[in-house]
């Protein structure tokens, strides 16, 4: 495939320590209620993903945060954008932290609703959205279905009678455009701006073959570990969730599409200093390392890469072998305006 030739690579080091991958210990989740803004010098809320990501944001990052402050760590999950806005709106606050995805950020930052922030690393600063770690998604399949392999590119898994079968992809059309694009011959280096009326042409072709539009990583992982679906378009590490379980599953990182997340700070929480100190920590080298390690995701403070073992680096999209293969998202060239387009795509999976 063409790789882009504008993006500076990710450099990963071999690792000095290979603990790193140690099993995660058993992590409940505490389901804060709402409480009305008010400073809490012990206690921080964080808004997390649950599962696997919050298993190892709680090893790597929230206890050893806790020990070296003495800040509790309380978790508030699914994260939700639509919380964010509502508790700026309201004071009544649910969490004082979160992550997001470019899309959301720039939505987030130009909407009033995050805390400005300085970059604790050369490069982590994007509309105040503090760069910790990068995820794609991924072509897989079930390999009791495709004996002799599944589609190596987009335009195969929209190939519907070379490769027949349910299928799913993500209900979320900044990263679900660009993936049509590219299945309708569209080059990596030219998808940005998208062409979106090309892009909706091109999902046209594959809607009647789409069983499910997942909105949840555990559900990704669930219909492809139980053979609910053929084909997926699934995040890498929920990808190796399947994997791991001992589902009959494969994938190819080629035509990845990479995404980085970002910490923010809410707007107006009156625990922002201690909010502060906590993205500063869980953006430093070595937490973020047995973050990413345990959760397959790729470190963006570069740093962090000393920790990381050749091994671990393997399954991480910013690897070496891996990143050649993929394209990242250039939300600040989508080439729409994406709430619009976010409406158009709910209106035409309704149609």
């Amino acid at each position: 495939m063409t790789v882009r030739r504008n993006r500076a690579p990710f450099l990963l080091a071999p690792s000095r320590r290979s603990f790193l991958k140690a099993s995660g210990a058993a992590v409940t989740t505490t389901l804060a209620m709402p409480y009305i803004a008010q400073a809490q010098e012990n206690v921080l809320y964080i808004n997390t993903w649950g599962g696997p990501w919050e298993e190892a944001a709680k090893q790597y990052i929230f206890d050893p945060f806790t020990t070296e402050t003495g800040i509790e760590i309380r978790t508030v999950s699914p994260v939700s954008f639509a919380k964010l806005a509502q508790q700026v709106r309201t004071g009544t606050y649910e969490f004082d932290v979160t992550t997001l995805g470019a899309g959301e950020l720039i939505r987030a930052e130009q909407a009033g609703l995050i805390e400005e922030l300085e970059a604790p690393f050369d490069g982590g600063l994007f509309h105040n959205g503090i760069a910790s770690h990068a995820f794609a998604t991924v072509i897989a399949w079930r390999t009791d279905k495709f004996s002799d392999g599944g589609p190596q590119n987009w335009a195969e898994f929209w190939d519907v009678e070379r490769f027949p079968g349910p299928r799913s992809l993500q209900r979320y059309p900044a990263r679900v455009l660009p993936l049509a694009l590219l299945a309708d011959g569209v080059a990596p280096e030219d998808l940005y701006p998208l062409d979106i009326d090309r892009a909706f042409a091109s999902l046209d072709r594959i809607k009647d073959h789409v069983l499910v539009w997942w909105t949840a990583g555990a559900q990704s992982t669930q219909i492809l570990r139980d053979g609910e679906v053929d084909l997926i378009g699934i995040w890498h590490g929920r990808y190796f969730e399947a994997e791991d379980a001992g589902a009959p599953v494969a994938m190819t990182w080629n035509q990845g599409e990479i995404e980085r997340a970002y910490w923010v700070v809410a707007k107006g929480t009156p625990n922002a200093e201690n909010a502060r100190k906590f993205v500063e920590f869980a953006t430093s080298p070595e937490p973020l390392a047995g973050f990413v390690t345990q959760a397959d995701y790729g470190p963006l403070n570069l740093a962090a890469n000393e920790f990381i073992s050749t091994e671990d680096a393997a399954r991480m999209p910013t690897s070496p072998d891996n990143y050649p293969l993929t394209f990242e998202q250039e939300i600040d060239n989508f080439g729409a305006d994406i709430e619009e387009v976010a409406q158009r795509f709910e209106e035409w999976l309704a149609s």
